[in-house]
């Protein structure tokens, strides 16, 4: 029997926690448009601070036979993000802003994997620009009705990735990497379990983020 190729195994093996960050009471609130604009900039200021652990660390694992096919100039979206929080938040945000301790918990994590561990870095890669390409766009368009963003504009740029033009394909040359990541089986596996941590960790940031801004009874 063929083993299945790596990346239907990692997707398949983190599908529960997937699920279970989508359906998250935020998430489900934001999306349903339960929730104010206020509620979407606190989430998008959230994402600088994850973003900024992983990008920080690209350019020192960009030779790395593991990390580095995996990043990638089209993917950053630390200079989005920050256009978009001048819109949300106005100038100065960034004295302003400050990471919920899931958050904080989260960025530590990705600093810390970045540092010692470059195949977990991947796994938190794949967790968050995949996830962007695919269900960011979702995000983007009901943003865009919801909040009356100006198309692919300022406030959902972090979802606009300008330097792909065939996110279909972009995706599949990415699963191939994966599918050729340079790791033994037993590597692989503490993959799938870093894939499940981030997803926890994501989940935990929309714990937060719920508790900060739950609905009126």
């Amino acid at each position: 029997m063929t083993p299945s190729p790596f990346s239907t195994v990692i997707r398949t093996a983190s599908h529960d926690q997937h699920t279970e960050a989508e359906n998250s009471t935020f998430m489900s609130d934001l999306l349903g448009g339960r929730l104010g604009v206020d509620a979407y900039a606190r989430y998008t200021e959230q994402l600088w601070f994850v973003y900024r652990a992983l990008e920080d660390a690209a350019q020192s694992l960009a030779g790395d036979p593991v990390a580095g096919p995996f990043v990638r100039a089209e993917l950053l979206r630390v200079a989005e993000l920050e256009r978009d929080l001048d819109h949300l938040l106005g100038a100065g945000w960034q004295q302003r802003s400050a990471p919920l301790p899931a958050t904080a918990a989260y960025a530590e994590r990705v600093a810390e994997v970045a540092r010692t561990w470059p195949a977990g870095y991947v796994a938190h890669h794949y967790t968050r620009y995949l996830g962007d390409l695919s269900g960011g766009q979702v995000i983007r368009g009901i943003a865009e009705k919801t909040w009356g963003f100006e198309r692919k504009g300022d406030g959902v740029r972090f979802y606009v990735f300008e330097g792909i033009g065939n996110p279909a394909a972009f995706k599949r040359e990415y699963r191939e990497l994966l599918d050729a990541l340079a790791v033994d089986d037993l590597e692989k596996q503490r993959v799938v379990d870093e894939c499940r941590n981030a997803f926890a960790l994501n989940s935990a940031v929309f714990a937060d983020l719920g508790a900060a801004y739950p609905l009126s009874a």
